[in-house]
């Protein structure tokens, strides 16, 4: 068997044009890891984020590269084969996994390739009645979504603010998802509805008819309306574009709300929130293979459905975040992954 397999790397950072589709050195298994055949890998914006070279992150938090890297987490395969110590899984099963994330930073989490090795605990038997290219497109988005509503599954410090992130009951609550259409948007929207609470759904006016059928109560196109200045009283406001505008929801909260953004950084509203009686809290999403069990028959039953955007051979990752620099993405991107 060759040593070799097709990868897509980045020797340097910078644009789409950096992504190689070329040989690299096919993995070797270690202990408590599993290996795995890739058929599809699913994007996500981590993935330009190492590529640009994290330039949207301070200078102290970047973390060191040693080129050449192989980008992108999540992943959909087949066990090619099994350390001895690991008893869960065995060659021929079907999984899928977010790969080494956060602690693949620098780009050891490898997806954009024929094989990669995934350490046991954060592989997950893939849901049965899905697809790969779908499950692909499930763990990172799926994990956030899960993360900041359901449940935190952890316990390790959060690097982005001082306390632990915890999830609010949502049944019977009002719930506003922001960036709605998008890959953690349209997930969050069907877990809040799969709680028991009415969700507000804000994204660009196309994607009403998308947003109600995965179950939104009430729709915003925000290219019309502003949500912040039409909306009040509502009880969690999960903001899935983020980022320095993140504060503008903080008037549509009922005193005693809590506001999520996914993004954090650049929001300086906390002092504000503070005043008003809100809770603002974020999390670091983790890879775990335990809550991809769970989420799986979710999946299986219809209860949560992954849309994707748009599919490219691996050898096209370049066309593929060329898709994602363009915006407005419905769903997921999601690499096939040709044997």
């Amino acid at each position: 068997m060759s040593d070799l397999m097709k990868a897509v790397r980045l020797h340097a950072f910078g644009g789409a044009e950096r992504l190689v589709y070329e040989d690299a050195p096919k993995p070797r298994l270690q202990a408590g890891q599993v290996l795995v055949r890739v058929h599809a890998v699913g994007l996500n914006p981590p993935d330009w984020y190492l590529r640009e070279g994290y330039d949207m992150l301070p200078p102290e938090w970047r973390p060191r590269v040693a080129f050449p890297i192989i980008p992108g987490t999540d992943i959909s395969g087949v066990v090619e084969a099994v350390a001895d110590d690991v008893p869960d899984f065995t060659a021929g099963d079907e999984v899928y996994a977010m790969v080494r994330f956060p602690s693949g930073l620098a780009g050891e989490s490898r997806a954009y390739a024929q094989y990669v090795s995934v350490p046991a605990g954060e592989l997950a038997l893939k849901p049965s009645a899905t697809d790969h290219l779908h499950a692909a497109a499930a763990p990172m988005s799926g994990l956030t979504a899960w993360q900041f509503l359901i449940s935190l599954g952890h316990d390790e410090p959060n690097p982005l603010q001082p306390f632990r992130h915890e999830p609010v009951p949502l049944a019977g609550k009002i719930v506003l998802v922001n960036g709605a259409a998008g890959g953690v948007g349209h997930l969050a929207v069907q877990l809040a509805k799969w709680k028991g609470a009415t969700v507000i759904a804000v994204a660009s006016g196309g994607n009403e008819a998308f947003l109600r059928d995965l179950g939104a109560d009430e729709f915003i196109d925000y290219g019309r309306t502003r949500p912040e200045d039409s909306v009040r009283d509502v009880d969690l406001v999960v903001d899935a574009v983020g980022g320095a505008m993140t504060g503008r929801f903080l008037r549509t909260l009922k005193r005693g709300g809590a506001l999520f953004p996914i993004f954090p950084l650049g929001f300086e509203g906390r002092d504000q929130a503070e005043m008003l009686g809100l809770t603002v809290s974020s999390t670091q999403v983790r890879s775990s293979g335990a809550q991809l069990a769970q989420i799986a028959p979710l999946l299986d039953d219809g209860t949560v459905r992954v849309a994707i955007d748009s599919v490219f051979p691996l050898a096209e990752a370049r066309k593929a975040h060329e898709r994602a620099a363009a915006g407005h993405i419905r769903g997921k991107i999601v690499l096939e992954v040709q044997r």
